[in-house]
């Protein structure tokens, strides 16, 4: 029953993130750099990060033809790989606000909101 919930949850929150409104890598940059207290450096190379991972999103997107079970086993590492450049380029104390920040929204699909993803 767990199992059923969480996979519901997932696909809820990926078919969320998959027909929402892309959002602009700068814009989500300048976000995070509120957020943060970034300086206009670490803004414009998260900004960056954020382009290529959208990009890449979307390459997989086009792959998978829309199966979201392929796409949430896809993603995984896109995310992971895209959080960990940013924490990269964060201070501690700014890597500590990112990792509440991406804890807070787990669940919600909106993950990618803060990490590169999608989002």
């Amino acid at each position: 029953m767990k199992k059923l919930l969480l996979v519901c949850c997932l696909f809820f929150g990926l078919t969320t993130v998959l027909f929402a409104q892309p959002s602009d890598p700068q814009k989500r940059a300048k976000g995070l750099q509120k957020e943060l207290k970034l300086s206009d450096d670490q803004t414009s190379k998260i900004a960056a990060i954020y382009q290529d991972s959208a990009q890449k999103f979307d390459q997989i997107k086009k792959k998978d033809n829309g199966d979201t079970n392929k796409m949430l086993v896809d993603v995984a590492p896109l995310r992971k790989a895209t959080i960990a450049k940013i924490k990269a380029l964060l201070t501690n104390s700014q890597g500590e606000k990112y990792n509440e920040l991406i804890n807070e929204n787990k669940g919600s699909g909106l993950q990618g909101g803060w990490s590169g993803g999608w989002s």
